[in-house]
């Protein structure tokens, strides 16, 4: 009969004094409130982009416009929409507001990592652990996103929270349970990828050895989500085709899957973290003092590895599946990981430590332990790893490869006068045309006049306003003297139009990426 490894203790020892005693007890709210205002620092610089566009932009309709637009498109952020449509009526539609609410999610993602890795691994593991979190590339960008990717983070992780808080009391009280499930299902209504974490539970029952009525309740549980989330996902498989352009986006590479998922454009804190997680498997499969981590290495391994496998191989052989952004669910996973590398690390160095420089005093001062200052050093080059990619995140044209609806709201704004005529390129696609300049900016817009808008987007069932061709507007156009153009880039249509009609450009102002034009009838 051999005996089982004795898991330490995640509490540090009473004896501690009453601050050690409170930073214990505060750990997860400290380091989600940390994860919090790093995300949050600086969304208000860049300009919303083309996928916030449709957030704020369906947010803003009445909310029987919204639910008609749902009922054809987009049903799957609808749980988002709604919030986001009762939270903009409270603070407005700027950057920071809008984007305030991921910055929360985020919050409460880190702080949940580190009740999920504590209860795991113990309470270093799960400190690191949210840390780790707060500086991820892929967390600090959703964190000033107006999208619900960032709540699908913090729903995921405190499910998992809880699903392991039922599996370890192996709890038997039905509703319990039946609370669980119905948890699941608003979650699935607020993404229906977060079906994937069935997996992930599936990990949790094996590492600890789930008794056989813990597994029959949590099928029960799962065929009561399932029931539950029926009508989302009948709804998102009829609408499918709205994510269909995803076939011709070259998205599913090694680059992105490996890096950009979860490391952004930072392949030196996607080196360091890959080289932490295979300390993670290695160091709790052979170090002794690493055994305590076995359970939080295979329910991290699964949850990190699965999900990505099943939406990779849905995507090549069944429809399009797969976005860089879709599986950020699972970069607390990521972090559990790399978490457990860093300590891995150092259980290595503390093994490797001549015995003179072990925990002792030196000079009067109690020595650092090899065990906890070689992890915190790890945290600190992911860290200065990470921090370029931050800092470019926050940039003003940071979004989309150089989103300016903003700024080129404010050049029109500063150089157009009441009764000018405003037009907008219409060659790029939807999330991208410079006509989101108005709908997100419409105060910068006052006293222009619209001239090919046939219907907005408030009164259609669809994202984005009707508009006609300038040729067909030819008449409306002409009624003003002065035109303002706004292009995409080097396109000038519009202006070869607008030439056609005996309009001279009195000047170009170049954004970002936009183009401003200014025309004047000749002869005015």
């Amino acid at each position: 009969m051999t005996s089982r490894p004795v898991e330490r203790p995640s509490r540090l020892p009473v004896r501690m004094g009453s601050a050690g005693a409170w930073v214990t007890r505060s750990a997860a709210p400290l380091v989600g409130f940390i994860a919090g205002v790093i995300a949050f620092a600086g969304s208000g610089i860049p300009s919303f982009w083309g996928d916030e566009a449709a957030s704020v932009l369906s947010a803003e309709r009445s909310v029987p416009s919204l639910l008609a637009l749902l009922g054809h498109i987009d049903a799957v952020h609808g749980l988002y929409y709604l919030f986001l449509h009762g939270w903009i009526g409270l603070v407005g539609t700027s950057e920071a507001a809008v984007r305030f609410p991921s910055a929360v999610a985020v919050a409460l993602a880190a702080a949940g990592t580190v009740v999920l890795g504590t209860r795991l691994a113990g309470r270093a593991t799960g400190v690191l652990a949210g840390c780790v979190l707060a500086v991820l590339p892929i967390v600090t960008r959703l964190g000033i996103e107006a999208r619900s990717y960032a709540f699908t983070m913090a729903a995921a992780v405190w499910l998992v929270v809880w699903f392991v808080t039922l599996v370890r009391r192996r709890e038997a009280r039905w509703w319990a349970w039946a609370a669980f499930a119905a948890a699941s299902a608003v979650s699935l209504y607020l993404f229906l990828y977060l079906a994937l974490l069935a997996v992930v539970q599936l990990a949790v029952l094996a590492a600890h050895r789930a008794p056989r009525a813990t597994v029959l309740r949590w099928l029960a549980a799962s065929v009561a989500t399932a029931v539950l989330a029926a009508p989302i996902i009948v709804i998102g498989a009829a609408q499918r085709e709205q994510i269909a352009f995803l076939a011709r986006r070259d998205y599913a590479t090694v680059d992105s899957v490996v890096v950009r998922q979860w490391f952004g454009s930072s392949p030196w804190v996607a080196v360091a973290a890959w080289s932490l997680i295979v300390v993670a498997i290695v160091a709790a499969l052979f170090l002794r003092r690493m055994r305590p981590a076995r359970r939080a290495a295979l329910v991290g391994g699964v949850w990190l590895v699965v999900p990505t496998a099943v939406v990779l191989a849905a995507n090549a052989w069944l429809t399009p599946t797969y976005n860089l952004r879709y599986l950020s669910f699972c970069a607390p996973a990521v972090a559990l990981l790399v978490a457990i590398g860093l300590r891995g690390l150092g259980a290595l160095a503390a093994s490797a430590a001549p015995v003179a420089s072990r925990p002792g005093a030196v000079g009067g001062r109690r020595a650092v332990p090899p065990a906890t200052l070689v992890p915190l050093l790890g945290l600190a080059v992911i860290l200065g790893a990470a921090t370029p990619g931050y800092l470019a995140q926050r940039g003003p044209y940071a979004k989309d490869h150089g989103a300016d609806f903003r700024q080129a709201a404010a050049v029109v704004a500063a150089n157009a006068s009441p009764g000018d005529a405003i037009v907008f390129d219409q060659s790029t696609k939807p999330s991208r045309r410079p006509r989101l300049s108005l709908d997100l900016y419409p105060g910068q817009f006052a006293g222009l006049d619209d001239v090919a808008l046939r219907r907005p987007l408030a009164s259609r069932t669809v994202l984005w306003d009707a508009v006609a061709p300038l040729p067909a507007v030819a008449d409306r156009v002409e009624a003003h003297a002065r035109v303002w153009a706004v292009e995409s880039g080097s396109d000038s249509t519009d202006v070869a139009v607008l030439r056609s009609l005996g309009y001279t450009v009195e000047q170009a102002i170049p954004v970002h990426r936009t183009v401003v034009y200014e025309l004047v009838k000749e002869g005015s």
